[in-house]
């Protein structure tokens, strides 16, 4: 069996593990690995404000499975299409437009809903952090924040 006939099955492999990231990274309620039996600082403060917010995955191959497996399948629906120099146009009109789309889902599905949150500190001064909104926050509840500087979550007081 010839390869091209595997090629939508790779393709579309690829645009599902673009999809994979894991957005619980962005939850107050998840802990990475290296956070685990270590100390952290603890602060009281109440929010102020919210406002929601998307949180975009970003990595050094952000868009590339999504680019590639799209191109691949934007190939292959474009060689389908006539013969001789127009199947070869139609192939790269089909790859590009193959490959902006899947950069497109890859983004997508990289996407977290997530909240901004200015908190006044009881020892004074604001602070804002955003997380993924998985909880129904309300200003002026009270709440802890966790850890420090670009390792701070919120929680429930």
């Amino acid at each position: 069996m010839k390869l091209t006939h595997y090629l939508p099955v790779i393709a579309l492999g690829l645009l599902t593990l673009g999809g994979c990231a894991n957005s619980d990274l962005y939850s107050g309620d998840t802990y990475r690995g290296s956070q685990a039996k270590t100390g952290q600082s603890v602060t009281y403060g109440t929010i102020e404000a919210l406002r929601p917010v998307n949180i975009q995955a970003d990595g050094p191959n952000q868009g590339v499975l999504g680019g590639l497996g799209g191109a691949v399948m934007g190939g292959l629906l474009g060689n389908q299409i006539g013969g001789g120099s127009g199947r070869t146009i139609a192939t790269a009109a089909g790859a590009i437009g193959g490959s902006i789309a899947g950069k497109k889902v890859e983004d997508s599905a990289n996407r977290v809903n997530a909240v901004e949150m200015e908190i006044r500190r009881d020892s004074g001064g604001s602070v804002i952090v955003v997380q993924k909104a998985d909880r129904n926050w309300q200003i002026g509840q009270r709440v802890r924040l966790i850890g420090s500087g670009s390792n701070m979550s919120v929680a429930p007081y």
